[in-house]
């Protein structure tokens, strides 16, 4: 039994086959892809970089665009899934901007310590003659 729908051919006779079978073809420009939901990245981001709870809110936002998805609300999807990516975002850059800048400042620090150092040095290697004690 053949419940597929439409059940006619919406095209003109004359754009038939010559033995009568119609043509069925599908129209894929009109359909637009799901959206994401980002699932995989917060999952990573709540396991391993969940600085304030951002990966946490996101895995939140992922799961509920998965759902609305499922639902068949993709707008929705899209708001939560566009959500997702912003605190995986988040995420990231908190917990990889800081540790960087503590490197920066940890060799900047070094570089200044060597400096001083050799100024200190060469103070301590001046020799006096006589005559500035007078």
């Amino acid at each position: 039994m053949d419940t597929a729908y439409p059940r006619e051919d919406p095209r003109p006779p004359a754009s038939r086959k010559a033995d009568g079978a119609a043509h069925v073809g599908l129209s894929l420009a009109a359909s637009c892809p799901p959206p994401r939901d980002h699932l995989i990245w917060s999952v990573f981001s709540t396991l391993y970089l969940n600085l304030c709870c951002l990966g946490f809110l996101a895995l939140v936002h992922s799961v509920k665009a998965r759902d609305q998805k499922v639902a068949g609300d993709l707008e929705a999807a899209q708001r939560y899934g566009s959500k997702a990516k912003c605190y995986n975002i988040l995420a990231a850059m908190w917990s990889l901007v800081p540790p960087l800048l503590l490197l920066g400042l940890v060799v900047t620090g070094a570089l200044h310590l060597s400096q001083l150092a050799k100024d200190s040095a060469a103070f301590f290697s001046t020799k006096f003659d006589d005559g500035d004690y007078d």
